[in-house]
């Protein structure tokens, strides 16, 4: 948060797996699709988040993360969708999700954050 409260311009580039800790009913979604769109409500301006699983595979869908915006919340109350652990659902609505099938490799989930 120092880097980002210091008016910082430019990419950093994240990498390991974040941690979703699900209790009750649950819906669709990985760890990098939650991530991105807990991310969307943060983001501002031109702020991009890009979170996603390099074997292609974030959790059980068909998607390896979500590219995010600020934009990406304009679908109203991501919040929702987050309480129930159901990114996967918001994301394909917003259009958001990044589809690549399984790749064949696994070096870890990447995270790439953008400040213009």
């Amino acid at each position: 948060s120092f880097i980002l409260s210091q008016n910082f311009k430019g990419v950093i580039i994240a990498g390991g797996e974040t941690t979703v800790t699900l209790a009750g009913p649950v819906g669709r979604g990985g760890r990098n699709q939650e991530l991105a769109l807990w991310a969307s409500l943060r983001l501002e301006g031109k702020e991009t988040l890009g979170a996603l699983a390099t074997d292609g595979v974030d959790g059980p869908t068909d998607a390896a993360g979500a590219l995010v915006d600020a934009t990406t919340r304009s679908l109203g109350d991501p919040e929702a969708y987050l309480m129930r652990h159901d990114s996967y659902k918001y994301l394909k609505k917003s259009g958001d999700l990044i589809v690549t099938g399984p790749t064949g490799t696994n070096v870890s989930d990447i995270v790439v954050y953008l400040r213009p």
